[in-house]
């Protein structure tokens, strides 16, 4: 079975204005959470992604850091845009 995430919240962990710096803490409908960082300027685009370290990978079972979550940057990159979510965080 192959892993599909589902994003279910998004919420502002940081973020640097001036340099248009946003750092984000997702939570997957399975209970997953990632860190997910992005860069607004020209354009909204996501630099970074990484589990945290609170429950063992979906993907690979693994206890500790991996880069599974990678592969999924742009489903879930794609998932936050049709959210709405970077618009929120733009509004503040």
């Amino acid at each position: 079975m192959s892993y599909r995430p589902i994003v279910e919240n998004v919420t502002e962990a940081s973020s640097n204005q001036k340099d248009g710096l946003y750092e984000f803490i997702v939570k997957m409908v399975d209970g997953t959470k990632c860190r997910v960082f992005y860069h607004r300027y020209p354009e909204w685009k996501l630099t970074n992604i990484s589990r945290l370290l609170q429950s063992p990978c979906p993907i690979c079972r693994k206890d500790f850091i991996c880069k599974c979550m990678d592969n999924f940057a742009g489903d879930i990159g794609q998932q936050i845009v049709d959210g709405q979510y970077l618009d929120k965080a733009e509004a503040k």
